[in-house]
């Protein structure tokens, strides 16, 4: 099994190895594969629990990959945002001194998500102005928008925030 140190740079060269053979197009039919074939449970859940859905899947992956990020939810108002502050997948080949990124690596992100959640009524956003900083902004909205609610005191928002523990802390 490929670990993932080495994952994330082979993943970069697929992707460059795609668009010299077909352009950008194959890449991005590479990208839809993957969100057709893997992301099936980002779909149920969002299907089955909404925003909350989202806010759930987040939680595992982006703890999984050690991201460091703020996410939040706010059900009132519709809206589910994760503000990543160091992606890891994108600081690891910013930081390699062998491997250059593919150009528009963090596309996938948007290609991936978009897939799923757009056909299911949501707004998605995807900010990727800084990606070459290994820094994005994605958002996700409720297609009836915010809820009126009758006491704006008791307004339920959830929020994450992750920064990874350094290498050798327990």
């Amino acid at each position: 099994m490929i670990s993932c140190t080495e994952f994330i740079p082979a993943y970069s060269e697929l992707f460059g190895y795609l668009h010299d053979r077909g352009g950008r197009e194959e890449v991005v039919r590479f990208w839809e594969h993957l969100s057709d074939a893997f992301l099936g449970n980002l779909h149920d859940l969002a299907a089955n629990r909404g925003l909350a859905g989202c806010f759930e899947y987040w939680s595992r992956t982006l703890s999984e990959e050690a991201a460091d990020f703020r996410m939040t939810l706010d059900e009132d108002a519709g809206l589910f945002r994760i503000e990543m502050r160091r992606c890891p997948s994108m600081a690891r080949l910013l930081e390699s001194e062998t491997i250059a990124p593919y150009p528009d690596y963090c596309r996938h992100c948007d290609v991936l998500y978009r897939r799923v959640l757009e056909p299911l009524g949501y707004e998605y956003d995807i900010d990727l102005s800084r990606c070459h900083q290994a820094r994005c902004v994605l958002t996700v909205k409720r297609p009836d928008g915010p809820k009126e609610t009758e006491n704006p005191e008791n307004k339920v928002q959830r929020v994450r925030t992750d920064k990874p523990k350094p290498r050798g802390a327990t």
